[in-house]
């Protein structure tokens, strides 16, 4: 489905069909090695899942970019044994396809060590004609561009049959001043986010999000029109 000319959702994915540039946000790898020590466990098969969905998609359109809109790893201070182990595998699985640009997270503050052993450029923002890709989950000032791409919040959209609530992934589509705004899921399929519906929305891009557009990922994309009036 097509937010802007050359702006599609696949999956949860952006594809900048014009560019050959495909974006995903907030990977968040090392995420159950963190629940583990927790105490809470889960099962460690979100690597083989994630590369399952990231080829199918990567194997239905012509790729040259693709460009990691933070949050790439989870932990703060560290990088974990999964996050290293992981982080390698899946930035190998993306150099068989194109070149790889990280916009840099609030979870990416020590990711320099795996970048530099893979040749991996970081940057606060990626700028591309009039779209600007960046994280938001700060303010970037000064950014000559008509439409600002982030993730950070993960949204997503619970609906209830009953009394069973399901929990669905969600992009966002409004305005930021007088910028068009798009916000991007999660593509950890383990992390649920933050519920459009019920929770306030961390980024400082989304004070108000009541008129914005959602578009929910499920077996396809739903336009669900807009916040307020769903």
């Amino acid at each position: 489905m097509e937010l802007f000319k050359n702006i599609e959702i696949i999956d949860l994915a952006l594809y900048l069909s014009k560019y050959k540039t495909l974006i995903i946000s907030d990977l968040h790898i090392g995420f159950e090695e963190s629940l583990n020590k927790q105490g809470i466990f889960v099962p460690r098969f979100q690597l083989d899942d994630l590369f399952k969905r990231l080829k199918g998609i990567l194997d239905k359109v012509e790729i040259k970019r693709i460009i990691i809109n933070g949050d790439l790893k989870h932990e703060f201070g560290t990088i974990s044994d999964q996050e290293w182990r992981d982080s390698l595998k899946l930035i190998d699985l993306f150099l068989e396809y194109s070149e790889v640009i990280l916009v840099k997270g609030n979870h990416d503050a020590i990711f320099e060590p795996i970048a530099k052993k893979k040749n991996i450029k970081i940057v606060d923002s990626f700028k591309i004609d009039d779209i600007c890709i960046l994280h938001g989950n700060k303010i970037l000032e000064n950014l000559d561009c008509n439409i600002l791409i982030i993730g950070h919040d993960h949204p997503v959209v619970s609906l209830r049959e009953n009394s069973r609530v399901e929990k669905y992934k969600c992009f966002l589509k409004g305005k930021w001043k007088d910028k068009n705004l798009i916000v991007m899921p999660s593509f950890k399929l383990l992390i649920e986010g933050s519920d459009v519906f019920k929770e306030k929305l961390l980024s400082p891009y989304l004070d108000d999000v009541s008129d914005f557009e959602v578009f929910v990922v499920g077996d396809k994309i739903y336009k669900f029109g807009i916040l307020k009036e769903i």
